[in-house]
């Protein structure tokens, strides 16, 4: 399964630490707050693919992130796995009906929360749970590690492969070079921003063959999108 942004909102930082390490070691991207008002910042900046929010933390609640979230166009339909040792019917069913996509009772293995999200991930992404995406023409095979734009193959590096991959993942939205920076060459990388600039070009002489639409669109001062609509 291909991997995806998680955002965890958790305040126990010990919790925190060893459910980051399990998610990452599964190839997923996760962005950490134990606090509720940051939270929403960060799924404002850039919408992850899925929320882990804990009930109990700090200042704002974890009901009150999840309502907020639900409110917000970007954040909508964004599943939300609410972490809480609130295990009565009446707090399940609260959490459910404030816009919860399940429900995970503390205490919990780590091994049974990746299950849970790799179950909602395929239900909601449903490209996640197979080998191969496509978009406008473009298939790429993530096991062969092969790209193919109306049948030709194309000759993509692997930071070209990666990038596209991502893109791929999440058609039409539009990701500025920062997020590409973590999602694609991951947190701790030492690349330049600009860096992310050179890949693009190169990515779009990959992929756009002769006369075809340029399928990556440029957004002045926000980023890049792979987009079907583009005229970049």
């Amino acid at each position: 399964m291909a991997g995806a942004r998680i955002l965890l909102v958790e305040d126990d930082e010990a919790l925190a630490e060893l459910l980051t390490w399990h998610l990452r070691r599964e190839g997923h991207v996760v962005e950490h707050t134990g606090d509720g008002e940051e939270a929403l910042l960060l799924a404002a900046e850039g919408p992850p693919d899925i929320v882990l929010l804990d009930w109990m933390i700090e200042g704002l609640s974890g009901i009150e992130v999840c309502r907020r979230l639900r409110r917000a166009g970007d954040t909508a339909n964004v599943p939300i796995i609410m972490l809480t040792a609130r295990g009565e019917e009446e707090d399940r069913i609260r959490g459910l009906e404030t816009g919860a996509d399940d429900y995970v009772t503390k205490p919990f293995s780590p091994r049974e929360l990746v299950a849970r999200v790799a179950a909602v991930l395929r239900r909601v992404r449903p490209a996640l749970a197979g080998e191969r995406l496509a978009y406008s023409g473009i298939e790429m095979d993530i096991a062969d590690h092969k790209v193919r734009r109306d049948g030709i193959a194309l000759a993509l590096g692997p930071t070209e492969f990666r990038l596209l991959r991502h893109f791929m993942e999440h058609p039409g939205r539009v990701f500025s070079r920062e997020r590409l920076l973590d999602s694609v060459w991951g947190r701790d990388s030492d690349i330049e921003p600009r860096t992310v600039d050179v890949h693009i070009r190169r990515l779009r002489k990959a992929i756009n063959l002769g006369n075809q639409p340029d399928l990556i669109r440029t957004v002045r001062s926000a980023g890049y999108a792979l987009d079907s609509e583009s005229t970049a």
